[in-house]
């Protein structure tokens, strides 16, 4: 089964747009669990543009299904929070100060030591550690060599191709798989993944342990209703 994990940072930017607490980011993450999704993620940044760093320790509390903390670990204060709040996981994801959303995935191989360093430090903690990367078998290899538990495939590429050539747009992501299986890794994906390109992509890799998906599920949900999006969600991760 491929779990499916809301990153609920959608919400949190909507509430802070006007300042209080409508919408409820702690209700959010409840309700999502409620309608039946396994997994909730965070991607606090240093700004606190969406997701702040308080939303994280009173998450931690409610939060009874999977807890998915990602982010750039070169930030000090992020790996001081994952440390404090020991979640389920959490994903390493090298993305630059100021940028809009990720983008790439780690170079594994350039940042051995960093990622072996990081790694080692939340595995102790007792967290499973997921290394997001690019379609990349060496990249995939590279993070196993690090000591992660999981890598999350970084699957813009895909989404943006499907509709030119979805068969086309997938192969490098089936190949990563493959490498991440091979060498023993679990394996996750996430970033522009929809109700368009998620069957496809889950009949393509039918062992994915987890996708993460926010935007995308958010904007649904804007016109059919938070429930009935994530059930819908859950039927295109069934084979």
């Amino acid at each position: 089964m491929t779990r499916l994990s809301v990153n609920i940072n959608k919400i949190a930017t909507l509430r802070n747009s006007r300042g209080g607490d409508n919408p409820n980011v702690l209700k959010v993450a409840l309700d999502c669990e409620r309608f039946g999704a396994q997994g909730i993620t965070v991607h606090p940044r240093p700004d606190e543009r969406h997701i702040r760093y308080q939303d994280v320790y009173d998450l931690r509390e409610l939060v009874t299904t999977e807890f998915n903390i990602e982010g750039n670990p070169s930030e000090k204060k992020f790996v001081e929070l994952v440390l404090a709040n020991k979640p389920d996981q959490v994903t390493l994801v090298p993305d630059a100060l100021g940028a809009i959303t990720s983008n790439a995935g780690w170079d594994t191989i350039t940042h051995r030591s960093v990622l072996t360093d990081l790694v080692g430090t939340f595995k102790s903690a007792g967290i499973r550690v997921s290394v997001f990367v690019d379609p990349d078998e060496d990249m995939v290899e590279g993070a196993k060599i690090c000591g992660a538990d999981r890598v999350e495939l970084y699957t813009e590429p895909f989404a943006a191709g499907y509709f030119e050539n979805r068969q086309k747009a997938v192969l490098p992501f089936v190949k990563a798989a493959e490498k991440a299986r091979e060498v023993g890794l679990g394996l996750n994906a996430g970033h522009d993944l929809s109700l368009d390109n998620l069957h496809f992509l889950k009949q393509s890799i039918p062992w994915m342990d987890e996708v993460s998906i926010g935007h995308a599920l958010i904007c649904d949900a804007l016109y059919i209703g938070l429930e009935n999006t994530i059930q819908m969600y859950l039927r295109e991760l069934e084979l």
